[in-house]
């Protein structure tokens, strides 16, 4: 065996010494060794395959509230606002659909503010420390980064007169804006596909957006109080811009996602 082994050796012999001995065990040890020789390589990918990753779906997401839980909505009397805090609703009334406030771009969730504990202030505030789970999925889902929290009313907010007013005037934003109302009541005005102003009244619970460049306005309600989150996508940035600004990206991308076969037919 050891003499074997030795020429073995020396002459490069693949097979050991019973196959050799056995002309037929020979025979198919060359064959296997053909065999292995043509047959192509096998790559890295056929060996080990990654794992696949999973794509979250419309169906992981968490889908908006039921028509029966948006809040109330209404179309508002012509002209000049005399009284920005009060319902100003038509006689008789002219509600305005569930339908109708998706088809122009509004999202709406109805959490359970009063479930938890926020603070009346807090600029920031991390959405990382949110513990209802609804909220949390609703941020995860959408990407919400930013936070904070504010309480709008005379003796949280310097100038509290004049912010107000100033949050009454028709402007866009050029990005989505987003409202989590954790206590009080106020109201959102948008502007409809005929130009029409449409008022939302927003209470605790009510967690609604607002697309970008969409027209709007903001005021609290007969009651001078609101306790709201805003929560923002990356680095926030609240410039209003006041109408009337067409040419502005925001609002032609606004007006091409939805108002585009209204504006092709005034054309």
């Amino acid at each position: 065996v050891e003499a074997f082994q030795k020429f073995k050796r020396s002459h490069k012999i693949k097979y050991s010494l019973p196959v050799l001995l056995c002309p037929i065990a020979r025979a198919r040890a060359h064959t296997m060794s053909e065999e292995v020789k043509s047959s192509p390589p096998i790559s890295k990918n056929e060996e080990e395959e990654p794992p696949t990753k999973k794509v979250k779906s419309e169906e992981d997401t968490m889908e908006q509230s039921p028509d029966a839980e948006w809040p109330e909505a209404w179309i508002m009397p012509d002209g000049d606002c005399e009284d920005q805090k009060a319902l100003n609703k038509k006689n008789p009334n002219v509600p305005v659909t569930v339908e109708q406030l998706k088809d122009i771009g509004i999202c709406y969730w109805k959490l359970d503010a009063s479930a938890y504990e926020y603070p009346k202030i807090s600029v920031p505030w991390d959405p990382k420390d949110a513990i209802d789970p609804r909220l949390t999925k609703l941020r995860d889902d959408r990407g919400y980064s930013y936070a904070d929290i504010i309480t709008v009313h005379p003796d949280t907010l310097p100038q509290y007169d004049t912010k107000v007013k100033a949050f009454f005037e028709e402007h866009i934003h050029d990005a989505e804006e987003i409202r989590y109302i954790l206590g009080g009541s106020g109201f959102f005005d948008v502007r409809d596909k005929e130009d029409r102003w449409v008022r939302i009244h927003i209470k605790a619970g009510d967690l609604m957006t607002l697309p970008e460049g969409i027209y709007h306005r903001f005021t609290v309600d007969e009651a001078d109080r609101i306790h709201a989150m805003r929560l923002f996508i990356g680095q926030p940035v609240w410039t209003p811009f006041n109408r009337p600004c067409e040419e502005h990206d925001s609002r032609k991308k606004y007006v091409d996602e939805y108002l585009g076969e209204e504006k092709k037919a005034e054309e």
